[in-house]
């Protein structure tokens, strides 16, 4: 008995060390990596352009030329020469005949990143009709329906929602035996300034109000009386984001048969805990599908949607704010000017990643309202988020690791071009 008691403790010995080896990797990998991040940009910006409806390319010409891989020209046939040709640079530029899952492609690394512990906010811009629910959740219809959930295969039409919910639970999936996770789940709707809880068994309760993420013990912005469900599967999570899409506003504009008249914010928090030592990890991804910029002349909405109309152009303009703030690094950044900013405050600034993802039409008719969803992405492309406690962390570790490396003479191994020594493990 005592010998395999002996031999017990041996094996929960070497499995200890095994564990902090692997932990140690593992943090290392996620510094590189969100070094890596940091360097692509914390705020992305990308411009996808949908393609031309029949009756567009029937009656009107294509106002936007792609200049490379990140730049794109916007024909204004409302102004003279030298100023009908408009330039704007972005991080990448997708055509009308880019795919679903090409676009994801450099989202997967934002996912990543969140179950590293890092808020993340992938959020959809764009003027009605412009294609932002197909980027963000895809064709109409189920979410569940987009993804074969016995073999996690994905539709070609899904979009960033549940490819990202895909990715988050493969990740998990891999890193089980290290960790366990909890992935909670809250939706909301911001219709003429008012909050909605889309998980609410109640559409009738008082209005919901926000808190700022500097208030709240974990840095995460909240919502008050908000609900939060826990999905412990793949198949649960897309059922309650199937349960809060079918109660989002939608309406008929001259712009789109079935135009969203809300903001919509989808917001999934993981909070992992390594099963040995206990410590906790918490990032937050945000996935936002903003409604529809437009001019009321065009869009032709009238009554209760015309005030719908300002609400939306308001609360943009809100964020305009937020990111002129931010560009000018003013010491006063606006988040507390609208609800919409405030539940964004804990993904846009700071330490946070954000993709942003202009949706633009490329018919001539809409040139001046694609020429300003572009301006407005120049404008997010220029911050720059202030390093915080987690960029001070990263760069002691790195410090940290060039010491061992000048203690055990790799860096000068590696100067002379020779090969790094490898270290034995014990077996």
């Amino acid at each position: 008995m005592e010998e395999h008691i002996a031999r017990a403790d041996a094996v929960d010995g070497r499995n200890a060390i095994l564990d902090r080896d692997l932990v140690r990797e593992v943090k290392r990998r996620k510094v590189l990596h969100n070094a890596l991040e940091d360097l692509k940009g914390r705020i992305r910006v990308y411009l996808r352009v949908r393609p031309m409806s029949d009756k567009e390319s029937a009656a009107h010409e294509m106002c936007c030329e792609r200049s490379g891989q990140t730049g794109v020209v916007v024909k204004r046939p409302d102004r003279k020469p030298p100023q009908d040709r408009q330039h704007f640079e972005f991080d990448r530029v997708f055509a009308g005949d880019s795919s679903q899952d090409s676009v994801f492609a450099d989202v997967k690394a934002l996912v990543l990143s969140c179950v590293d512990g890092f808020n993340v906010c992938i959020f959809a811009y764009g003027q009605s009709g412009s294609g932002k629910t197909y980027t963000m959740a895809g064709c109409s219809g189920s979410i569940k329906d987009a993804v074969d959930l016995e073999s996690w295969t994905l539709q070609p039409s899904a979009g960033v929602i549940p490819r990202s919910c895909v990715e988050i639970f493969r990740m998990l999936d891999e890193r089980a035996a290290l960790n366990s996770y909890e992935v909670e789940l809250s939706m909301y709707e911001l219709y003429r300034d008012a909050l909605r809880d889309l998980l609410a068994a109640s559409k009738t309760k008082a209005l919901l109000s926000v808190k700022l993420a500097q208030h709240t013990k974990d840095g995460l912005a909240v919502v008050d009386g908000g609900v939060t469900k826990t999905a412990n599967t793949l198949e649960e999570l897309m059922a309650l984001l199937d349960t809060g899409l079918a109660q989002r506003k939608v309406a008929n504009t001259n712009l789109n048969t079935e135009s969203s008249r809300s903001h919509l914010l989808v917001s999934i928090v993981l909070t992992s805990t390594n099963r040995r030592s206990g410590k906790k990890t918490r990032g937050k991804l945000m996935l936002v599908d903003l409604a529809g910029s437009e001019r009321v002349e065009k869009s032709g909405v009238q009554g209760d949607e015309l005030k719908e109309a300002a609400s939306i152009n308001k609360s943009l303009s809100a964020i305009g704010d937020v990111i002129a703030a931010l560009s000018s690094k003013a010491k006063h950044v606006p988040y507390r000017n609208h609800p919409l900013t405030m539940l964004m405050s804990d993904s846009i600034g700071g330490t946070a990643k954000t993709l942003m993802i202009v949706n633009a039409s490329p018919s001539q008719e809409h040139a001046s309202e694609t020429a300003n969803s572009l301006t407005f992405g120049s404008r997010c492309k220029k911050v720059k988020n202030a390093p915080g406690d987690e960029m001070a962390a990263q760069l002691k570790d790195l410090r940290k690791e060039l010491d061992r490396m000048k203690a055990t003479g790799a860096a000068r191994a590696f100067k002379k071009g020779a090969e790094l020594p490898r270290r034995k493990v014990k077996r």
